[in-house]
C-alpha cells in the first residue's frame, strides 16, 4: 500500500472513530480535561481545607475529616458531613432544644451541599451518579466559543431532579458559564451565570464570579489553608476569616 493510501486509510479510521464517539464519551473526555486544568485529581485530593463566604454565610470545610463549620451572624453550626451529627450555637450558647437543633443541623447539611457546589462544582463532574452528555458548541454570554455539557443526576444528593448546562471555554479548557434547571424537563433555566475569575488557591484553581446581567454575585474570602486549628471547629462564636 502506498504512503498516500495509508494516510487515506488512517484519516478514514480517525473520521469514523470520531463519528462513533458517543456524546457521553466526549463529555467525559472534556470533563477530564477540565479536572486536569483545575489542578487534577491529586490537587483536589491533597486539598484538605476550603473556606469561603457565600451569600453572607461563612464556612470552613475539612474534606479529610468530614467536618463542616457554617456561620451567619450569631448562628453557628458544626457538623460531621458523614454522620450529620453536630452542634448548634446561638449567640455563643449551645442550643438545647433537640427538635430545633435537628432542624438546624439538617439545614446546615443542605447548605454544605449547596454552598460547596457553588464553589467546587467542576471537581464533581465525574462523581458517582452524575450523567454527562455533550450537546454541541455554543457561544457564552461573553461571545466566546465553548463546548456545552448537560449534567443530570441518578438519585444522588438532595435534589436529583436538577439539571445543569455547562459551557467549557474551548481556549481555556475551563467552565466559564453555567445554567441551572430546577427540573430536568424544564425548557428554560432558572438562571444562567458566569463561572469566572479563576485564581490559584494552593494546589487547585477556583473561580469566584457568578454574576450575570441581572446583578453581580461573587464568592469571597476563598482560602485553601494547609492547616486549620481544631479550635475553628469548636468555637461557639463567629471566627476570623482564614
Amino acid at each position: 500500500m502506498s504512503l498516500r493510501n495509508q494516510l487515506q486509510t488512517l484519516f478514514l479510521f480517525l473520521l469514523l472513530f470520531g463519528c462513533a464517539q458517543s456524546p457521553g464519551d466526549k463529555a467525559q473526555g472534556i470533563a477530564q480535561q477540565v479536572l486536569e486544568n483545575m489542578g487534577g485529581e491529586k490537587g483536589w485530593n491533597d486539598t484538605r481545607y476550603l473556606a469561603w463566604t457565600f451569600n453572607k454565610q461563612y464556612q470552613v470545610w475539612d474534606k479529610h475529616q468530614n467536618r463542616f463549620r457554617w456561620e451567619q451572624d450569631s448562628l453557628v453550626a458544626i457538623i460531621n458531613t458523614d454522620t450529620k451529627d453536630g452542634k448548634v450555637y446561638v449567640a455563643g450558647q449551645e442550643l438545647q432544644d433537640l427538635e430545633e437543633k435537628q432542624k438546624l443541623l439538617e439545614r446546615a447539611y443542605a447548605l454544605w451541599i449547596n454552598n460547596s457546589y457553588w464553589l467546587v462544582m467542576p471537581f464533581k463532574l465525574q462523581d458517582e451518579g452524575v450523567t454527562l452528555r455533550y450537546v454541541g458548541e455554543e457561544q457564552t454570554l461573553e461571545g466566546a466559543p465553548a463546548d456545552v455539557l448537560e449534567m443530570t443526576f441518578a438519585q444522588v444528593g438532595l435534589t436529583p431532579q436538577n439539571k445543569y448546562k455547562l459551557w467549557v471555554d474551548q481556549e481555556q479548557g475551563l467552565i466559564t458559564q453555567w445554567a441551572f434547571f430546577r427540573n430536568a424537563e424544564d425548557a428554560e433555566p432558572t438562571f444562567t451565570r458566569r463561572w469566572s475569575d479563576y485564581k490559584d488557591y494552593g494546589n487547585i484553581k477556583l473561580a469566584s464570579d457568578r454574576s450575570n446581567a441581572q446583578g453581580e454575585f461573587k464568592l469571597t474570602d476563598i482560602a485553601t489553608p494547609g492547616e486549620v486549628p481544631d479550635s475553628v471547629f469548636n468555637s461557639p462564636t463567629p471566627i476570623e476569616k482564614l
